[in-house]
């Protein structure tokens, strides 16, 4: 008898939140710094501003005549970013 296995992925609590500044860690941005636009916990990523950059491939279209390739950003792992500051939170000294 074949056991079922757990479908539901644990939602982990993310230790940023949108709107935060956040720096990048490691990989091609490191020590770059940008704004979080969204968190996805269920996939431990985030969108980042300026961050994560991917060739987008498009096909032609009555919008787009001419297709192309365009550059947007891309889910990063949340592992990969550390918390510069959070807007609305008073620095302490």
């Amino acid at each position: 008898m074949a056991t079922k296995k757990n479908t539901r992925s644990a939602v982990r609590r993310m230790h940023i939140r949108k709107g935060d500044i956040v720096k990048a860690i490691c990989g091609d941005d490191k020590g770059k710094q940008g704004k979080v636009l969204g968190t996805f916990p269920s996939k431990n990523r985030a969108l980042v501003e300026g961050l994560g950059f991917v060739k987008k491939h498009l096909r032609k279209t009555q919008d787009n005549p001419n297709g192309g390739v365009v550059e947007r950003e891309a889910p990063i792992a949340a592992s990969n970013l550390v918390l510069v500051s959070r807007p609305g939170k008073k620095e302490e000294e």
